[in-house]
C-alpha cells in the first residue's frame, strides 16, 4: 500500500516538474510578473533559471531512491519556496496581475499558500 508521504512527495514532484516546464514554455510572461523589480537580474533569466531548478526538484522528488537524499531534496525545496516568496510579496505590493490573480485580495490570499508548500516539501520527504 502506498504511504501518504510517498503519495504527497510524488504529487509535489509532478507539480514541480510541471511548473518548471511552464516556466520554460507557456507561462514565461506570467512568471516574469513575479520577479521583483528590485532584483538586479534579467527577469527572463530568473524565470528560466527557476524553471530549470523546479524541473530538477520535480525529478529528484520522483526518482531519488535514498531516503536521506529525498530528505535533503525536501529541505532544499523548502528553502527554495522561502527564497521565491519575495516574488509573491512583490506581486501583491505592486498590484501586478498574473495567473488570474487580478485583485489585491487574491494576491494576498496566495501569500498564505507558501507556508503550505514549505510544510509539504518538508513533511513529504521524511520517512
Amino acid at each position: 500500500m502506498l504511504k501518504p508521504r510517498t503519495l504527497a512527495r510524488w504529487c509535489l514532484g509532478a507539480t514541480m516538474a510541471f511548473a518548471g516546464i511552464t516556466h520554460l514554455t507557456v507561462a514565461r510572461q506570467e512568471f516574469r510578473a513575479q520577479v521583483p523589480k528590485s532584483l538586479p537580474l534579467d527577469e527572463d533569466f530568473v524565470v528560466l533559471a527557476s524553471g530549470v531548478v523546479e524541473v530538477g526538484f520535480g525529478a529528484a522528488l520522483l526518482t531519488l531512491p535514498n531516503p536521506q537524499q529525498r530528505r535533503t531534496a525536501g529541505e532544499l525545496l523548502a528553502a527554495f519556496y522561502v527564497a521565491v516568496f519575495p516574488g509573491n510579496v512583490s506581486q501583491y505590493l505592486t498590484h501586478t496581475d498574473a495567473f488570474h490573480l487580478n485583485s489585491d485580495r487574491a494576491r494576498f490570499i496566495r501569500l498564505f499558500f507558501q507556508p503550505v508548500l514549505v510544510a509539504w516539501a518538508w513533511w513529504s520527504t521524511r520517512d
